[in-house]
Parts: structure tokens; sequence; C-alpha cells
């Protein structure tokens, strides 16, 4: 199924994002954890792409796994940093051949970031990456042979501006640039204030940007961690909750309880005012995007 065709249902769209566990024990954990989640009837999940080519084939394996033995629509990350044509249209063949129908195409993060999340497409060009600097470039090679790749694209965007584009309006005028290269939906970058997220809708339909725009929510359940995230792609931690944290931090099960009360507020807000749906950055636990999810359909009936 094209993930487009989930998002134009009346219904909210909830997908999940996981990354490649580096271990065998990891990998039969995120399988185990991926069945359970089935009884929630995702809409598709997400696997990211391992940088430097630390998980790259796997990612395919992965994706195909999730698909076609566990039953759960996936979509596969895909980078270009430090890929060539050639190496990129053997990984595209291979997504192609293994019934993969979804790809989010990245720019990809430069080998020092190693954050997983649905960010980093416009990092600067990597030594032996001359082919592509952008993930508008990705797309439009993805584009160039459809028959070959009837992928049906998804792309990144940030609602406070990427971190290395100084001025928002370039960031967008970026994106426009992805979506006309063939973009057909677009998911943010995480965010805490949904008046970000609200205002980058306003503005990117005024750059006539009219693809499905679903927004990115992490559940905090480590006050370090999302220090760390929020440092690494420029997210606001609003003050109220940074306080709530602070006061927290050494008190995981509180933590915990906060991050979900948090953004379960934060879901309920962004679908009752028009969210496509909500792709859950899980960092591979599931706890927190259960209580989380189940919350909301309670609030729905």
């Amino acid at each position: 199924m094209r993930i487009t065709e989930r998002l134009q249902k009346p219904s909210p769209s909830y997908s999940f994002e996981f990354f490649p566990p580096k271990t065998e024990p990891g990998l039969a954990n995120l399988l185990d954890t991926l069945r359970d989640m089935r009884e929630l009837e995702p809409s598709f999940v997400s696997m990211t792409y391992g940088a430097g080519g630390s998980t790259q084939r796997t990612t395919t394996e992965l994706t195909a796994r999730i698909k076609h033995e566990i039953g759960i629509e996936a979509m596969a990350h895909l980078t270009c940093v430090g890929h060539d044509q050639a190496e990129l249209a053997r990984t595209l063949d291979a997504l192609a051949a293994a019934g993969i129908d979804n790809v989010l195409a990245l720019r990809g993060d430069r080998p020092s970031l190693t954050v997983d999340s649905a960010d980093r497409d416009r990092q600067p060009s990597e030594p032996g990456c001359a082919d592509f600097a952008y993930a508008s470039q990705l797309v439009n090679f993805m584009r160039s042979d459809r028959k070959r790749w009837p992928f049906c694209i998804g792309g990144a965007c940030y609602p406070e501006g990427h971190i290395e584009c100084p001025l928002r309006e370039d960031d967008l005028r970026h994106l426009a640039e992805k979506v006309e290269a063939g973009t057909e939906f677009l998911i943010t970058q995480l965010f805490f204030d949904n008046a970000f997220y609200f205002d980058f809708v306003q503005r990117a339909q005024a750059m006539r940007i009219r693809v499905p725009i679903v927004p990115g929510i992490m559940p905090i359940t480590s006050f370090e961690q999302v220090e760390r995230f929020t440092r690494m792609c420029g997210a606001t931690i609003p003050m109220r909750l940074r306080l709530q944290l602070e006061r927290y931090q050494r008190d995981p099960e509180a933590i915990l309880e906060l991050g979900v009360a948090h953004a379960t507020v934060q879901c309920t807000e962004l679908l009752s005012r028009g969210a496509p749906g909500i792709h859950f950055f899980t960092l591979n636990k599931s706890r927190a995007t259960r209580m989380i999810l189940t919350a909301l359909r309670s609030l729905s009936r």
C-alpha cells in the first residue's frame, strides 16, 4: 500500500519509526516488539538507514520482513550521503525487488552524526558524493525511471527550520524544490510546541506545497536524551516543559509519565486541528508510544 493512499483516508494515520539493531539479541527484541505492536494496527512503520554502510542492507531486509512476515506496511529510509548513482541504483533495485512500495528520501547525516529520526537531508556534500548534494536530487534520480522504481516517496521537513539553514524562507524554498521533484508526503522533524507545526503548515501552503505534512512526535523518556537530540536538530523545548523535566530528571518513571502526558496533549491538538496523522519516533522502545496511542484512541471514541 502506498502511504499517500492511507493519508487520504478520513481516520488519522498512526505510524512508528525504528532503527536497525546492531546485535542479534537486539534484532530479536525489535521483531518481538513489532509483532506486539501489530495489534495497535499502525498505518505503517519506517526503518531508518544506517550511516556509512553500517546497516544499509539490514534496512532493506528488515523493511521487507516487517511488510511480508509481520504483516505491517513498511517504509525504508534512504540517504544519498556517501553514495554515487550506481550504488543508489543497486539499493533502489533491491528495495523494488523486495516488494517495498514506500521510501523516505533523505540527504543523510555526516559520519559524525548518529541521531535516528526523520531529518537530516540538507547536510553539506561529502567527499565522494558529488552526484548528490541534496535530497531533491535523490528524488529526481528516483523519479528518472518510474517504471523501474515506482515508489511512493516521502521526505523530511523542519517546522523550526533546518539547523544549517539560517533563513526559514530559504528552507521552505528548498522544501518546495523537493516536492516539485516528486515527493508525495512529508514527515516533520520532532517538535514539542505545536505552534511551530501550525505556523509551518501555513507557510508551506503559501509556498504552494500541497502534500500531506505528518507531524513527527518523539515521546520523552529520558531528560539527557531529549537534551542531546534537541541540541543536534535545533528543536525547542518549551520552558514550562523544561522546568518539569529538570525537576524529575533523576526519576525515570516520572519522566516517562511526563513525556507521555505531554505527547498525548500534543497529538490530541494536532489531530483536532487537521493533521493527517502522527509519526512516532520510538527509538526502538514501544512502551511510551503504546500508552499515547491507547489514550488517543480512547479519547476519540
